[in-house]
C-alpha cells in the first residue's frame, strides 16, 4: 500500500459533509399511540428506522443500522443488553445533534433511565431527534449540510 492509497483510504473513511434529512415524528404517537395499536411492534420498527435515518444523516462509515435492533430483540431479556443498546442510541442521537451544529442536549443516561419509567425514553429520544429535523426544516430524504465536527 503506497502513501497515496493510504491518504485515499483515510479520506474515504471520513464522515460526509452532507447527509439526508430525517423524518419528523410525533413523540406522543411514537411513545403511546402506535405501539398500542400495533401491540408493541411499532417500537421495534421505530428503533430500526431511527438508526437507519441517523446513518443516512451523518453518513458515519461505521454507523450501525440493524445491529441495535438485533441486540434489543435477542439480548433484551438480559436487561444489560437492552440498557447498553439504549444508552448507545442516546450517544448516537447526541452525535447527530453535534453534526447538525446543535447543542448536544440528548443525555444517554436520562434516555435510558426514562425507558424504565413507563417507556418515556422513547418519547425523549424522539423529541431530541425532532430538534435536528426542525433545524433542517426540509422533507425527509432531502440532502442537508452537516455543520458540526465529526
Amino acid at each position: 500500500m503506497t502513501y497515496e492509497s493510504v491518504g485515499q483510504f483515510q479520506q474515504a473513511a471520513q464522515p460526509s459533509t452532507t447527509g439526508l434529512a430525517m423524518r419528523r415524528r410525533n413523540p406522543l404517537a411514537v411513545w403511546l399511540g402506535l405501539p398500542l395499536i400495533t401491540l408493541g411492534i411499532y417500537e421495534l420498527v421505530w428503533y430500526y428506522k431511527i438508526h437507519k435515518e441517523m446513518a443516512e444523516y451523518h453518513r458515519k462509515p461505521d454507523a450501525p443500522v440493524a445491529g441495535p435492533l438485533l441486540v434489543l430483540i435477542l439480548l433484551g431479556w438480559t436487561v444489560i443488553g437492552a440498557i447498553a443498546t439504549l444508552y448507545k442510541t442516546g450517544e448516537r442521537i447526541r452525535y447527530a445533534q453535534r453534526r447538525a451544529g446543535l447543542e448536544e442536549t440528548c443525555s444517554p443516561v436520562v434516555g435510558t433511565l426514562l425507558v424504565f419509567v413507563f417507556g418515556l425514553g422513547i418519547m425523549y429520544y424522539q423529541t431530541e431527534l425532532n430538534k435536528i429535523v426542525d433545524r433542517d426544516g426540509v422533507p425527509a430524504g432531502t440532502p442537508v449540510p452537516l455543520h458540526g465536527q465529526s
